[in-house]
């Protein structure tokens, strides 16, 4: 699995902070400088740490954990939808729906809300209702589709949570945190990195940052689950394997129990 070189991040603006204004005192151990006003990334220490969060989400895919991906502002939906959908994890690029996590009961019943609308299409029900009726269900059932139709496949709390921004996603932050799920996430100069188990300095904001990102994230949730299919192919071929091993020596016990057979009648003869 191939990480992002740091000449990869320099061209994607990996590197590109907030107004030295804006900057958070906990990211003084990221920063390589400041240049018109604007502080920069270290990129070096940006690589190590998404190496270590690729490594790190590689074994949670490989032990079959859900990952779950959050970016609601507008320039990273796009981005988190295609790479989750990639490699079928769940995500958030909506509305982050309170309780999402903490209250995790009650969203599983707005899910399967969804499905019930979708057996009263299939079962008839739905040509009994009337027009004003049916319109207000198929409304609501774009409201659940749009909200929580990318989480559909969930049917228990995630194993971790990868976020692009961790302050306009301080809620799902500190949901995570409660129930204490580890959190992945991309944060600039203006975040404080203590508030996530493995933070990522980058620049949140720009697209291509963005998405060189979330793509190393996802290619390593990608290798994770290649090895989790590798190691069930072999553990099928061991049990084949055993198989044939058993039932070659029930045939090796037939043969040789046969000739033994034998002699004992001629001897009786």
């Amino acid at each position: 699995m191939a990480q992002p070189t740091v000449q990869e991040m320099l061209e994607s603006g990996v590197h590109f902070g907030h107004l030295k204004r804006k900057w958070n005192p906990a990211m003084a151990p990221y920063i390589f400088m400041e240049k018109n006003g604007t502080h920069i990334i270290d990129l070096n220490k940006t690589s190590a740490k998404l190496d270590e969060a690729c490594k790190a989400i590689q074994a949670m895919a490989r032990s079959g954990k859900k990952v779950l991906f959050v970016a609601t502002k507008k320039q990273a939906q796009g981005i988190i939808a295609r790479e989750a959908s990639r490699v079928n994890m769940p995500y958030v690029t909506e509305r982050w729906p309170g309780g999402m996590l903490t209250n995790f009961a009650t969203i599983r019943k707005a899910i399967k809300k969804m499905g019930t609308i979708d057996r009263m299409e299939a079962d008839g029900t739905w040509a009994t209702m009337s027009k004003r009726e049916r319109l207000m269900i198929t409304r609501q059932r774009a409201k659940l589709e749009r909200d929580l139709g990318s989480i559909q496949d969930l049917t228990r709390l995630p194993s971790a949570i990868f976020i692009v921004d961790v302050i306009k996603e301080h809620i799902a932050v500190n949901e995570a945190h409660r129930l204490n799920i580890p959190t992945f996430a991309m944060v600039d100069t203006n975040a404080n990195p203590k508030d996530v188990d493995f933070a990522i300095p980058s620049n949140d904001d720009a697209a291509k940052s963005i998405e060189l990102i979330v793509k190393a994230m996802t290619d390593a949730v990608a290798a994770g689950l290649a090895e989790r299919k590798a190691g069930k192919d072999k553990e099928v071929e061991a049990k084949e394997e055993a198989k044939k091993e058993v039932v070659a020596k029930k045939e090796a016990t037939k043969e040789v129990a046969a000739p033994e057979a034998s002699a004992e009648e001629k001897k009786e003869a």
